[in-house]
C-alpha cells in the first residue's frame, strides 16, 4: 500500500515505458512510480490495489488492445481514471484527439515526448489533489462534511 499518489505508466514497448517512467522518477515526488509492458497485468494490479486513485501515462495502443480499453476496465475502481490520465502516442491524429475527448482525457503527448511536457501533465494532475488535500486540512468543517459523505 501506498501513502502517496502513484503514478502508473502502461506501455507495451519495454524501452519507451522506461523512459517514461525514469524521467518521471526524476521529478515525481508525492508518491511511487510504477511500470507494466503487460495491460492484463496492469489492469489485475490497478484492481488489487486499496486506494483508487492514481495518475495514469498509457500509451494509446498497447499491443492488440488499446488505452481507452485499460483505462475503462479500471474505471469502477479507478472513477476519475479518464480525467487522470495523460495518453501518449506516436501520431496525434484527429481520431485520437477525438477519441482523448470523448472519454474525458485531458493531457494527450506526441512521441517522442518532450520531459517538459510530461512533468507538466503529472504536475496539472497532481495539483488538483494537492489543492484538495490542503483544503482539507485548513477547513475542518468541509473535511467533516466529506467524512460524513
Amino acid at each position: 500500500m501506498t501513502d502517496g499518489l502513484d503514478v502508473i505508466v502502461v506501455d507495451d514497448d519495454a524501452d519507451v515505458c522506461e523512459l517514461i517512467s525514469s524521467t518521471i522518477k526524476r521529478f515525481y515526488t508525492w508518491g511511487n512510480v510504477l511500470s507494466f509492458t503487460d495491460t492484463e497485468e496492469a489492469i489485475a494490479y490497478c484492481l488489487n490495489r486499496d486506494i483508487g486513485v492514481a495518475i495514469f501515462v498509457v500509451d494509446v495502443f498497447l499491443g492488440g488492445s488499446s488505452g481507452f480499453y485499460f483505462l475503462d476496465a479500471i474505471d469502477e475502481k479507478f472513477p476519475t481514471a479518464h480525467s487522470d490520465s495523460i495518453i501518449v502516442t506516436g501520431n496525434a491524429s484527429d481520431d485520437i484527439v477525438n477519441m482523448c475527448v470523448a472519454s474525458d482525457v485531458n493531457h494527450l503527448l506526441e512521441k517522442p515526448i518532450k520531459p517538459y511536457a510530461l512533468q507538466l501533465a503529472v504536475r496539472a494532475i497532481a495539483e488538483k489533489y494537492l489543492k484538495f488535500a490542503k483544503k482539507l486540512f485548513r477547513d475542518p468543517e468541509f473535511a467533516k462534511s466529506i467524512a460524513n459523505f
